[in-house]
């Protein structure tokens, strides 16, 4: 536990100087080879745990030092023992234990005192600091103050309960390829394993326990696909017909392109510029025995890829500000800023732009982001309309009879991640 606290420390201290958390977890596995998958499941939860909740717990220890920590590694310590005194079932008296120890790894002795005050100090004084933090917004929420304050904004009835649910662990969701299985049958499989789950929508399973990939059944050989129900959404919204020709504009990893290709026989082109990204969507191509042109390319020049016959589907899953997914990914909380949405915005509209030219007429184009900010969904839409006279928003098909879609914005829930479509047909 000592080796897991200090590893998930150091990894949570490189993502406050903005690192992205997988990017330093695959890192931190590296480093460690040794380590075995329990110990790396512990490190994972320790540093995911911390980030989700990382505005309660670095107020909390302000709440508790007498002055400011000059060594942001003693710091992450602390704040990685907070998450589990408060949310892990570790007994306290060995959590305190274990980072008084992992001083001497981290090469701070001389803290030990100290660590140990601070982390007994907040056992004997917990419910008095919880009621001092929940008067604080941004420890309540556990969210930067300018991204409660803009979806506070956007969405005044509903922004508590988005942020509340984005600070949740995520269910583990899989989608069931349909060429080969239905909901039900997997189910049934499911349950012959004493695997407990239930169907969400037209292919989306959601176990009530979330596994290692190599005890899913099915998934090593292609019965089902891990992908959260409101990524489900994109394939059949295209509304494909076999022998379409389709583009998957932004691809990797592949969930939604081989989602397309499980629902009809489409000619089906992946597109992503990140040449090591497309390794992982010919690996789940190939898992799931399909097949699909691959390129290498940038949305925004086609001129480089396209080969100039139009489209009739595209799917545009677009780069964004992932708002709707800090579930999965929470230390995107701590390293967006608000001029970000802006900056991903304009980026949008130019992708848009440029694979609008792409499509043949008649042809769709679904706009998706796993954003919740207008800027980069609803907005973005009505600017696109504004300047095209030949694009028509389509009110968006029921594709499946537990989610509903207004005005195309999924937020964050239970089942859920946060999710935008548009559907724009051209004239």
């Amino acid at each position: 536990m000592v080796e897991a606290q200090r590893i998930a420390a150091a990894v949570l201290g490189r993502v406050l100087d903005g690192r992205s958390l997988d990017a330093e977890l695959a890192a931190a596995w590296r480093r460690h080879a040794g380590l075995d998958m329990r110990a790396r499941a512990t490190v994972q939860d320790l540093a995911y745990g911390t980030l989700r909740l990382l505005a309660r717990f670095e107020a909390l220890l302000d709440a508790l030092l007498e002055k400011p920590l000059k060594d942001a590694r003693l710091r992450s310590l602390l704040l990685v023992a907070l998450y589990q005194l408060e949310g892990t079932r570790a007994a306290p008296h060995a959590i305190v234990d274990h980072a008084v120890r992992a001083c001497g790894t981290l090469g701070v002795s001389s803290a030990k005192g100290l660590v140990n005050a601070v982390l007994r100090n907040f056992l004997r004084r917990r419910k008095e600091l919880d009621g001092r933090v929940q008067r604080l917004e941004a420890a309540r929420f556990c969210y930067a103050q300018w991204w409660i304050d803009r979806l506070r904004a956007q969405y005044p009835g509903r922004y508590a309960q988005a942020l509340e649910a984005g600070n949740r662990r995520p269910p583990l969701a899989l989608r069931v390829n349909r060429r080969r299985a239905d909901t039900a049958g997997y189910l049934e499989q499911l349950a012959r394993q004493n695997i407990r789950g239930e169907a969400c929508g037209a292919s989306a399973v959601i176990l009530d326990k979330a596994l290692p990939a190599e005890r899913i059944p099915g998934l090593s050989d292609g019965l089902v696909s891990v992908q959260d129900p409101a990524a489900q959404l994109a394939a059949p919204l295209l509304d494909l017909e076999d022998g379409m020709r389709v583009l998957d504009a932004c691809a990797a990893p592949g969930g939604k392109a081989a989602h397309a290709l499980e629902l009809a026989d489409v000619e089906l082109t992946a597109l992503d510029r990140d040449g090591a990204r497309l390794e992982r969507v010919r690996a789940n191509l190939s898992r799931l025995g399909l097949s699909a042109r691959v390129i290498c390319g940038d949305a925004c020049a086609p001129a480089q890829w396209w080969d100039g016959v139009p489209y009739q589907r595209i799917l545009l899953d677009i780069p964004c500000s992932a708002s709707g997914i800090v579930r999965r990914r929470p230390d995107i909380k701590w390293l967006r800023r608000a001029t970000d949405v802006a900056q991903f915005a304009h980026v949008q509209g130019e992708m848009l732009e440029a694979l609008w030219q792409l499509l043949s007429s008649g042809g769709k184009l679904l706009y998706a982001t796993c954003s919740v900010f207008h800027e980069e969904n609803r907005d973005q839409i009505a600017r696109f309309l504004e300047r095209h006279r030949d694009a028509e928003r389509l009110a968006l098909p029921a594709v499946d009879n537990d989610t509903e879609l207004p005005a195309g914005q999924l937020l964050p829930d239970e089942r859920h991640d946060g999710f935008f479509y548009a559907l724009l047909q051209k004239s």
